[in-house]
């Protein structure tokens, strides 16, 4: 979600002043880049309706005469300035194996003293050695030699700040593999493809200072830089991609679980997260395991709350309002509204706060504002993405029926396939609440009703939603004082397993009359099975 504000951001600052938004993959980093993932993104800034001017092409998006916008891609250029550093003495092959430097920050540790690293020994070694050891295929990254004296860091929304001389050591500019580091390629990029404005999270702060004193080496002009706050949870914590597997790893602690349940993570694959604190599990495991520890995974990335059932103009509109304000207390606008009124001045420089309940209550707001049309339009675009079953099993009738009747009591897209998958499960699979049976048709009296019903129910020649009603309310009238409840509550049970159910009248008519019957008398043979006067029971079983 950071990262997508910071897109939202950058996008409506860029275009409200006339400006281009570029998006360029950053993919340097091997062991944290995927093909999948840069199309992950790319899929997740059209759906939040951030699209940019150049970049990679994607959907009706991209393109651009600035060369490749993948930075694996660019290698060669990389490479052109790092010989112009290294011949102009500003950079230099460090040989130091990772034991070596392992020793320099523990004696510095045990100083007392912040971990620099000391160039002094690699930047005298001869260049004949230099070549005769890269020549052998030694290990070695090239680092830049850093200035002495203080840097200065303008910024927009910060201000000024001063970074203390020597606090910025000789960084490392590429790797050992032969990719640049992320500090060498932005700069690179940014001064290539023409960036004025640079906005990014107030963590990478500190590594503007190194950004600054490789573009006076290289001789390139300094965009304007804008940080932004950072985005916490309510707890104060730091938002991040890893508070679903803290939350993994506390449930299957308090569990003590030494190996996984069967059909959600593989025991390798487990074993080895256990072992290692670092390791996340893939998403459909986590998920899968989640579900049988009963826990919910919280959403975190942009997908999460595109399958969770969010509309993405009020993610935008949220996150706008995670470290923005327009003023005058106005909360809901959409993307156009703030790329006409987004200005940093307006930015704040502590950190924000994620409001999840804030949220829903937005999006419940959208889709209560909707017609019943336009929220069967957006149920469907979301059942066919996220839950085909349904659309394969409801005609169209059915689901637009099922729409309208879970309209109002909807706070995401999602809930109306969350609450309703009882209509899709056969009928003898239909889990039942033991505790609902039991208060509603054995001790309530409900199972006398719920039978006269299915007698009535099984002689109705129009099975919809209108002659239900009118069949339902005339046995009310006759035999329950006017009190629909007394027969809706036991049908209720009956056909969904439990006590919440959309209007009884539209329930009965989307699961059609011999799935209703079937589950009625299925109920009555559970009821009939209970103990007369019996409280609780124990589980919920699928099957007499």
């Amino acid at each position: 979600m950071g990262g997508a504000r910071t897109a939202l951001f950058g996008w409506a600052y860029a275009k409200g002043r006339g400006g281009r938004f570029i998006l360029r993959i950053e993919d340097t980093d091997q062991k944290r880049s995927s093909e999948s993932a840069s199309i992950g993104f790319l899929k997740d800034l059209c759906w939040l309706g951030i699209g940019w001017d150049e970049g990679p092409e994607f959907e009706s998006f991209g393109g651009g005469d600035r060369g490749s916008y993948f930075q694996s891609e660019r290698l060669d250029i990389y490479n052109t300035h790092l010989t112009r550093l290294i011949d102009a003495g500003q950079a230099y092959w460090a040989f130091d194996t990772p034991a070596e430097l392992d020793a320099q920050r523990q004696a510095a540790k045990a100083r007392g003293n912040p971990y620099r690293y000391e160039g002094t020994t690699a930047r005298n070694i001869a260049k004949e050695t230099v070549q005769q050891w890269l020549t052998e295929g030694r290990a070695a990254v090239i680092r830049f030699h850093t200035p002495t004296g203080p840097i200065v860091i303008e910024d927009e929304i910060l201000g000024s700040a001063t970074i203390p001389a020597g606090e910025v050591d000789d960084f490392v500019i590429r790797k050992a593999d032969g990719f640049p580091t992320y500090h060498f390629a932005v700069v690179v990029d940014d001064e290539l493809m023409g960036v004025t404005h640079v906005l990014r999270a107030q963590e990478h702060f500190n590594n503007t200072a190194k950004h600054m004193v490789l573009q006076d080496a290289l001789g390139f002009r300094r965009p304007i830089y804008g940080h932004l706050p950072l985005i916490f949870n309510p707890d104060g914590s730091k938002m991040s991609k890893r508070d679903k597997d803290k939350l993994l790893r506390k449930a299957s602690a308090d569990r003590k679980m030494e190996q996984a349940p069967a059909g959600t993570v593989d025991a390798a694959t487990f074993a080895a997260w256990r072992g290692d604190k670092t390791m996340q599990l893939p998403l459909a495991d986590a998920e899968r395991l989640a579900a049988s520890l009963g826990v919910s995974l919280p959403e975190i990335n942009v997908d999460d709350f595109r399958r969770s059932g969010y509309l993405p103009q009020v993610l935008c509109n949220f996150l706008a309002l995670n470290g923005w304000s327009p003023g005058n207390n106005l909360e809901k606008f959409d993307n156009e509204f703030l790329q006409r009124t987004f200005d940093l001045s307006r930015v704040v420089k502590t950190p924000a706060k994620f409001d999840r309940m804030k949220l829903l209550a937005f999006n419940c707001d959208a889709l209560q504002a909707m017609t019943a049309a336009e929220f069967t339009v957006l149920a469907r675009a979301h059942g066919l993405s996220e839950h085909p079953e349904f659309m394969t099993r409801l005609s169209e009738s059915q689901f637009v029926q099922l729409a309208s009747a879970s309209h109002e009591r909807s706070k995401t897209l999602e809930d109306m396939f969350k609450a309703n998958r009882f209509l899709i499960l056969p009928d003898a699979e239909l889990p039942y609440d033991m505790k609902s049976v039991l208060k509603v048709l054995v001790s309530g009296g409900g199972e006398a009703h719920l039978r006269a019903a299915r007698d009535l129910l099984a002689k109705l020649s129009n099975w919809d939603a209108h002659s239900i009603e009118q069949l339902l309310k005339g046995y009310a009238e006759a035999n329950t004082a006017g009190e629909l409840g007394k027969v809706a509550q036991p049908l209720r049970v009956a056909v969904s397993g439990g006590t919440v159910s959309p209007p009884i009248f539209d329930t009965l008519a989307i699961l059609g009359s011999s799935s209703v019957l079937a589950r009625i008398d299925r109920a009555l043979t559970m009821a009939a099975a209970q103990p007369r006067g019996t409280e609780a029971a124990t589980q919920s079983p699928r099957a007499e």
